[in-house]
């Protein structure tokens, strides 16, 4: 069966990367998480005092990337069954998922010279073909000519509860539980919505040939086997 790229791209919260995982374990193809790697960068520039509350210090930034001082990588984690992701050697995975990350994110995703970096190292992965990728310009500018695209949504008060339930599974203590907001989430899910459509470089759009998918009533099952479904239909043409 012939080998093909996969590109599901959408707005945030939506469950793409849980979708595009598990349809990389199921047909055996490599996933990536193109959302992981901008989280890294956002981490990694939030660490080191390139992002404070004032905003970001883009020359600072730049610099740091020129220098080649941001690796990202990814590892599979055999308890989980699934990549985890790695930012200088060091697994980040939890910790770019946290709100701090997340309220930070989509300004990062817009600087043209981390799209430039990230984009160039999406290309490489997808080389070989057998891949599947999720993000928001994946089918639109990462690989314009993916075999597969996907474009995934749902309404923003679904994505944020679903956002909600997932850091509220990861909370470790009540604290943690308590400082969740649903209020705070579901504003953060608006703000990334406007600024990943409205940014000057490589907005989140619907690419003209992909295929649209609203999950905001499907269970996960639902999703998978949907996925699956077109997969088949498209390696089989």
């Amino acid at each position: 069966m012939k080998k093909i790229i996969i590109a599901i791209d959408g707005h945030s919260s939506c469950g793409k990367s849980t979708m595009a995982k598990q349809l990389a374990k199921e047909i055996g193809y490599v996933y990536v998480d193109t959302g992981a790697m901008y989280r890294a960068v956002t981490l990694y520039a939030m660490r080191h005092g390139f992002y404070p509350d004032e905003g970001i210090k883009e020359a600072e930034l730049k610099a740091a990337i020129d220098a080649g001082n941001i690796q990202i990588s990814f590892k599979f984690n055999p308890e989980t069954g699934r990549p985890d992701t790695y930012l200088n050697g060091e697994k980040v995975e939890d910790e770019i998922r946290q709100m701090d990350v997340s309220n930070r994110v989509s300004p990062i995703a817009a600087l043209p010279f981390v799209r430039a970096l990230l984009t160039e190292q999406q290309q490489a992965m997808g080389k070989e073909k057998g891949i599947v990728m999720d993000g928001r310009d994946i089918g639109t500018a990462v690989f314009p000519q993916a075999e597969m695209k996907v474009f995934v949504t749902a309404t923003a008060r679904v994505r944020a509860q679903r956002r909600f339930d997932e850091l509220m599974g990861k909370a470790k203590t009540q604290e943690e539980k308590d400082a969740l907001n649903f209020e705070e989430i579901l504003k953060n899910v608006e703000e990334r919505d406007y600024i990943d459509s409205h940014r000057e470089v490589a907005p989140l759009r619907q690419a003209e040939d992909a295929i649209v998918l609203d999950n905001s009533e499907l269970t996960r099952e639902e999703q998978s086997a949907w996925l699956l479904e077109r997969y088949k239909e498209i390696v089989q043409c």
